[in-house]
């Protein structure tokens, strides 16, 4: 499971900020695996939007940037449960968004929103990506398994029937 990205050198000793960061599971002590290697986090620091961390056996700047831009990853066990109604973003990534049994796109990405986090729905080339707020009056029913996600049409002021016609088909993960 992915819980960020190798960002640019914090210091001398190899720490290093981490990007698109799960920043709660990035805690000291806790095993990641980066370009192959597993590592234990020896420092953490920072905030849990621009955290910083440093692992065993990255002892200097350059060690750090030259791990830049690699993904960390932690196995699936090592993650939390989840409330009722949570997920996590890379479950939510490629589901198809329905509304009205119309298929609006695929989720592209989850953004976080001032006010909540979103879904960034994909819609088909050229067009723009649909916005879907995580609140229960958007998502009606998120179905991980299926890879689908069901949206209000009506609290999101869409036309299922225009927003198809504007987009072109979602493929899901089986290609249809």
């Amino acid at each position: 499971m992915r819980v960020g990205r190798v960002g640019r050198a914090h210091g001398l000793d190899g720490s290093f900020y981490v990007t698109r960061a799960l920043a709660r599971l990035l805690t000291l002590g806790a095993s990641v695996s980066v370009a192959g290697v597993s590592a234990a986090i020896v420092r953490r620091a920072g905030t849990e939007q621009h955290p910083i961390v440093r692992l065993e056996g990255v002892e200097d700047r350059a060690a750090a940037e030259a791990l830049r831009g690699e993904d960390l990853t932690v196995a699936a066990q090592q993650a939390p449960a989840l409330a009722e109604g949570e997920w996590w973003a890379h479950e939510l990534e490629g589901c198809a968004v329905v509304a009205d049994g119309t298929v609006l796109g695929q989720v592209r990405r989850l953004v976080e929103l001032p006010s909540c986090e979103a879904l960034e729905v994909d819609r088909g080339a050229g067009g723009e990506p649909l916005l879907v707020p995580m609140v229960k009056d958007a998502v009606l029913r998120v179905a991980v398994e299926q890879k689908r996600i069901e949206v209000n049409a009506e609290f999101l002021d869409i036309d299922p029937e225009r927003a198809s016609a504007d987009a072109q088909p979602a493929r899901g993960p089986s290609g249809g």
